[in-house]
């Protein structure tokens, strides 16, 4: 009878054993790279060749995230609400005209710049901003806690340390010249513990957390980029900017603005009644 105690405590152990190494320094990845993705077969980083972009106003904008792969990577439907997040940010300039929010699925993986021209053509944009991600989540267990887990059970003890570390980057770019106009990066870290139990639920939702941080992180980045390059097409000789048909974008353009114009017009009206 001793002997089958013994056994079946060295077997207990074993099992202990055998719980805390599979969860202990495990981690996984989900990425979608730009590189990857433009430049499919690139031995090494590319380089921007210096070229003269051409924008017709108001600027017709894409948003699209890069194909990219990982059972955490972000789904469609968590994709279109973060972009739509990231479409508010290009609305507030009066250069930008349409936004179009792409869906993952009309850009291929290693697509290239041909994929790139192809859904330009299709959602009729100009330029387009492309969302990068790469998310790593490092996992750490504490042996004690599993051991509690296991005499005690799983709701009791918090034994799984996790860490999600997320970094988005949203790359514009003008489809015709291929050039980079600007970029705007963001990131989070989302750490957190949780019983053995609800370890898959409880990392799913900092996973999406991470992602949704990131993001916001990102809009206040991207805005002042948004900002700083309606300054810089002014005097860059590298963009050339022309007014499309109908235009009356405001002082990125060259012009006054609707506000301005205003202004401008209630000060004649009151100077014409001050000499009547």
């Amino acid at each position: 009878m001793n002997r089958f105690k013994t056994l079946l405590c060295a077997l207990a152990l074993l099992a202990l054993g055998g719980c805390a190494s599979m969860f202990q320094h495990t981690g996984e990845r989900q990425a979608g790279s730009i590189v990857d993705y433009l430049y499919p077969n690139a031995k090494e980083a590319p380089k921007m060749e210096p070229t003269v972009t051409r924008l017709r106003l108001p600027v017709r904008v894409g948003i699209a995230f890069v194909p990219g792969g990982g059972r955490a990577a972000p789904q469609d439907a968590e994709q279109m609400q973060l972009l739509e997040k990231v479409k508010a940010s290009f609305s507030e300039y009066d250069y930008i005209g349409s936004i179009e929010v792409i869906p993952s699925a009309y850009l291929r993986l290693r697509g290239g710049f041909d994929n790139l021209d192809q859904v330009a053509r299709m959602f009729n944009v100009d330029v387009i901003a492309l969302v990068s991600y790469d998310q790593i989540r490092f996992n750490d267990t504490n042996r004690m806690a599993v051991l509690y887990w296991t005499v005690v059970g799983a709701y009791l003890i918090k034994g799984d340390q996790y860490d999600v570390q997320t970094m988005v980057d949203a790359a514009v770019f003008d489809v015709r010249s291929r050039k980079l106009l600007f970029r705007a990066p963001g990131m989070s870290q989302v750490k957190g513990s949780s019983t053995l139990a609800g370890y898959s639920r409880e990392v799913r939702g900092a996973q999406s957390d991470g992602y949704a941080q990131a993001v916001e992180r990102m809009i206040p980045a991207l805005q002042m980029q948004l900002a700083s390059f309606k300054e810089r097409a002014k005097s860059d000789p590298g963009i050339q900017v022309e007014r499309g048909e109908g235009y009356r974008g405001g002082r990125g353009a060259g012009g006054f603005g609707w506000t301005a114009a205003l202004l401008l017009a209630g000060a004649a009206c009151w100077i014409v009644r001050r000499r009547a």
